[in-house]
């Protein structure tokens, strides 16, 4: 198969959740031209960790055309579309809108994989299901990223994501704030790292001004990319059920994720060194900062919290 494209909408952590099903195709067409079409900021990961050859962004006005019914479709999309042998994608189209519209560029080989996902098995295996259809079977549904550059883990770091893209998924940053403080207190070389992008600004700042210390850094709307390489090199990680919890877990950094209204075993990162805790009660403050204390001394050999 010469060249494959998979259409991937969504945000960060859907598509990291994909990943496991990009990794199936890559190591089963080794020599093929694979290519995704999706947010580029987002995309930009897979390119970076080798299961792409490209990326193209899908916010082009063209794309629009391809999701009328019989309506003129953007020449160049229906020379650029027509180029694939295999077409994956994971776009909403339930009247098959979309599917028709290739079919009329003369794509002639088209998996549909529904984004939407269910509480039946974990979301990476669902997202890797229409790839059956090409008799690729998932077995590991870790997904795995490998950033560039030079790996160099500081043990005594750990970074702090305290957003998550919905209130019902947030931990109190009161608590969050005497995690930071426990892991500072003891050990002068300890550090703090504070990951988030625009949305979270109005938490990061609360959080940051109940922790006056030097000790603090703010990695605040990094690229991707170089996200992910910052995130490498902590000793641990410590966020909610979000896309950068999704990209921490798969560069291999330890983490302790805090879940309470979603569903562990369809939303959890499945790599290893990832701790969960989820509230009893399924809201945020059903977790303790005691248990959350335990859990990243667990992961961190060493950690005596006073």
């Amino acid at each position: 198969m010469s060249r494959i494209l998979v259409v991937r909408g969504g945000a960060i952590g859907d598509f990291i959740l994909t990943l496991p099903a990009l990794r199936l195709l890559r190591e089963a067409f080794p020599a093929a031209h694979l290519e995704i079409l999706g947010y580029q900021h987002i995309v930009a990961l897979a390119q970076m960790s080798g299961y792409a050859n490209a990326t193209r962004s899908i916010e082009y006005a063209g794309l629009a055309s391809f999701f009328s019914r019989d309506g003129e479709l953007a020449p160049e999309l229906m020379e650029y579309f027509g180029s694939f042998r295999q077409i994956v994608s994971y776009l909403f189209d339930p009247d098959e809108i979309f599917a028709a519209n290739l079919k009329r560029s003369g794509v002639r080989n088209f998996i549909a994989g529904s984004p939407k996902i269910t509480d039946q098995e974990h979301a990476a295996r669902q997202l890797a299901r229409p790839l059956e259809r090409l008799a690729l079977y998932l077995d590991d549904a870790a997904a795995v990223l490998t950033p560039p550059g030079t790996m160099e883990v500081g043990a005594g770091t750990l970074a702090i994501h305290p957003g998550s893209g919905s209130e019902r998924k947030n931990w109190p940053i009161e608590r969050f704030a005497e995690v930071a403080a426990a892991w500072l207190l003891p050990n002068e070389m300890r550090k703090l790292v504070l990951v988030g992008g625009e949305a979270d600004g109005e938490r990061l700042d609360r959080l940051r001004a109940l922790l006056p210390n030097e000790r603090i850094e703010l990695a605040q709307n990094l690229p991707l990319t170089e996200l992910a390489a910052r995130l490498r090199n902590c000793g641990l990680f410590l966020g909610h059920d979000s896309g950068v919890s999704h990209l921490a877990a798969a560069i291999g950094t330890p983490a302790v994720l805090l879940f309470g209204p979603t569903e562990p075993d369809v939303w959890a990162p499945l790599n290893p060194r990832v701790r969960v805790l989820r509230a009893s009660c399924l809201t945020m403050s059903g977790i303790s900062v005691a248990a959350v204390v335990e859990a990243l001394r667990d992961e961190s050999a060493g950690w005596k919290p006073a």
